[in-house]
This record gives C-alpha cells, structure tokens and sequence, in this order.
C-alpha cells in the first residue's frame, strides 16, 4: 500500500476490536486486503475509563472509553502479527501524551513490518483523553502531524482525525496537510454526555449530517487533500453521501457494534454498479 490511501471502506479505529472477531463476519474474501484501523495504541498500556462507557441513545452511542489498549509492546508482539498473517491492510492509530511520545511511536511503527500507515488521533473529545495530549486549536494538531511524519517514512500514508467542528475543520485541515498529512478523516465523535453526566463523545448515524457537511466544506476548499468521511455510515447510500460530498475513501465505526458485517458488505456493494447492488 506504499503511497496508496486507504480505501474505499475501511474499519474505524476502535470499532473491530483486535481483528480477531471480525474473522466470522468478513465475507468470502476473508480479512485479506481489508483496510483496517486499530483501536489507538499508546505507549504504555491503559485500562481506560470507569463503567458504564457507552450509552446508546436515539441516533448513534455516547461513549467515554478513555481509549484502552495494552500499549505498544504488546500490539507489536501480538496483535499486529496476526493481522498482518491476516492479510490485513494495518493503519495504527496512535495517542500520546506529548508530541515526543507521538514522535516515539512513529518511529517504531514505522520500523514495524506491516504496517502500512497511521492515523494520528488529534480530534478525539479532550474529555475522554484524560492524560493525553490535548489538541485544542489546529496548530497543535499541526504540531503533533509534523512530528509523526519526520519520524515516519515518507512513501506511507500519515492520516490526521479530526474533529467535524464546522467552524474550524476546514482551518485544521489545511494546517494538518501543510504539515505532512497524507489525508485527513473527518470526524471523530462530537463532545456530549453520558446519562449520568459524565463527558463523552457522541458517534453513529445522529453525527452524519455534521460531519458530511464539514467533509464538503473541506473538499471545497482544498480539493487537493483527501478526505476520508467517517460518522453514520452504515449502508451503500451513506457511504455514497459522503462519497458524493468529496470524500475518497469512508471509514465504518458504529455501524461495526451493532453489525460486525457491515463492511464486508459495504466492500462488495461499492464495487458494483448501483443497479447491481442489493435493495
């Protein structure tokens, strides 16, 4: 995949565990090819946020995870080998708490056989990143991205998440590509509230209209970076949405938790013409 954005459909990060339990829902073709974004690793292992940590609510999740993962050394001798035996396509998503720890797991992904790119998460709630680095403006997320990519080589993708912030996106997105990003994704989850009030990030269908909006406004204004539409995509109409919006490639997340198969499908119905599709 050397230079090649990822792509048409690929599994957001956090939403396909491991890799391991999507193996029954993949389809005829297996895990073989399937892009795939890890949930975000860190340096060091973190157990993530108290329970309850996701909600559903009319239109999509709330969730507060706090980003769980057993840290690098662990992902690099367990997890990624048996994704790349896999025939899985590994972008690893990557958090850190400064920008050298960024910097740090650049260069080693980056000498890691298999992997095929990042995806620097700069666009998740502040709230849910307890102890991580907080990207409140778009110079920070610039900051972050021109770190990663002087550590990693420059012939594989670099993506930037970002937060569907109207207001901002098209600002954060142009900041993060004149730092090195290949492409960048929008959105992330939207700031919200679990029931008992504590912070969290809303996700699924309720967030499509947000962040399909925001994925125009980027293709609009700089219609030389490519977008990666990710937020309610669930079928071949929603991914088509964001495909019509500007977006080259989509990326499925919510949809995953509630049908492990979605993308599978998702894959197979975008190489068809759309008289040939299923209802």
């Amino acid at each position: 995949m050397s230079g090649r954005i990822p792509g048409p459909v690929m599994v957001a990060s956090g939403c396909g565990g491991t890799g391991r339990e999507l193996s029954a829902y993949a389809g005829p073709e297996g895990l073989d090819g399937l892009d795939f974004v890890t949930r975000s690793i860190t340096l060091d292992a973190r157990s993530g946020a108290r329970g309850p940590r996701v909600a559903e609510v009319p239109g999509g999740l709330v969730s507060a995870v706090g980003l769980p993962n057993p840290g690098l050394e662990h992902f690099l001798a367990t997890e990624l080998p048996w994704l790349v035996r896999a025939g899985v396509r590994v972008v690893v998503s990557i958090a850190g708490a400064t920008m050298g720890e960024y910097a740090d797991l650049a260069g080693r992904l980056g000498r890691a056989p298999g992997v095929v790119g990042l995806e620097v998460n700069v666009g998740a709630p502040d709230e849910t990143s307890d102890g991580l680095y907080e990207v409140r403006e778009p110079y920070h997320a610039a900051s972050v991205v021109a770190a990663v990519r002087r550590e990693f080589a420059s012939d594989r993708p670099v993506l930037a998440k970002l937060r569907p912030d109207v207001s901002r996106v098209v600002e954060g997105a142009r900041a993060c590509h004149e730092a090195g990003a290949t492409a960048v994704v929008v959105g992330n989850a939207v700031p919200a509230a679990l029931p008992d009030g504590r912070p969290g990030g809303l996700s699924g269908p309720a967030l499509a209209p947000i962040a399909l909006r925001c994925v125009a406004a980027v293709s609009r204004a700089l219609p030389a970076v490519p977008v990666i539409g990710c937020g309610g995509v669930h079928d071949v109409d929603s991914a088509r949405a964001y495909l019509a919006a500007g977006a080259t490639s989509v990326q499925v997340g919510t949809a995953m938790l509630h049908d492990p198969t979605t993308v599978a499908r998702l894959r197979a119905s975008l190489d068809q013409p759309p008289h040939q599709e299923d209802a």
